[in-house]
């Protein structure tokens, strides 16, 4: 059980847990997630991490099926500048490995912004903290187990 999946069920909020099998040849693993898992991407959502500054970290929650808009992301959290955090300091803040990096139960609770469109569907789909499985559960929720806003920040 990854931390992710432990923070719902404390939080004793609805979720449902989706595994597939995970391609390693894969080259996006949010599209391979909607793709096995029968889903459009707009529904499923990829967790990223970016730096402000030289030390301090956010993590953006969108659509696999867009990009981050870096300054639209920027006003949202307040800064004038952010941009996309290496692999080492993705994996050893939020204690997930690339591909696998879920919004919640992160080593370290950081701002979360998710984009605003999570809130067009009932339910949406989060890395469970693998590669190779996925947590549904609601935008309210998600916001709730993260701390987090919803705001318009893709391209």
């Amino acid at each position: 059980m990854t931390p992710a999946i432990k923070t719902a069920k404390k939080a004793k909020v609805e979720f449902h847990v989706h595994k597939y099998e995970h391609a390693p040849s894969s080259s996006s693993y949010g599209e391979e997630a909607a793709s096995k898992l029968g889903i459009d991407t707009d529904r499923v959502f990829k967790t990223l991490v970016v730096a402000i500054g030289d030390r301090d970290f956010a993590v953006a929650v969108l659509p696999v099926s867009r990009q981050l808009d870096v300054r639209r992301y920027a006003r949202a959290v307040g800064v004038k500048k952010v941009i996309m955090a290496n692999k080492k300091d993705v994996e050893k803040i939020t204690g997930y490995v690339l591909g696998g990096v879920s919004p919640i139960g992160q080593n370290k609770r950081l701002v979360t912004i998710i984009d605003g469109s999570a809130n067009k569907f009932d339910t949406i789909f989060v890395s469970a903290g693998r590669r190779g499985l996925e947590i549904e559960l609601s935008p309210k929720d998600l916001c709730l187990l993260t701390s987090g806003s919803l705001m318009d920040i893709c391209k």
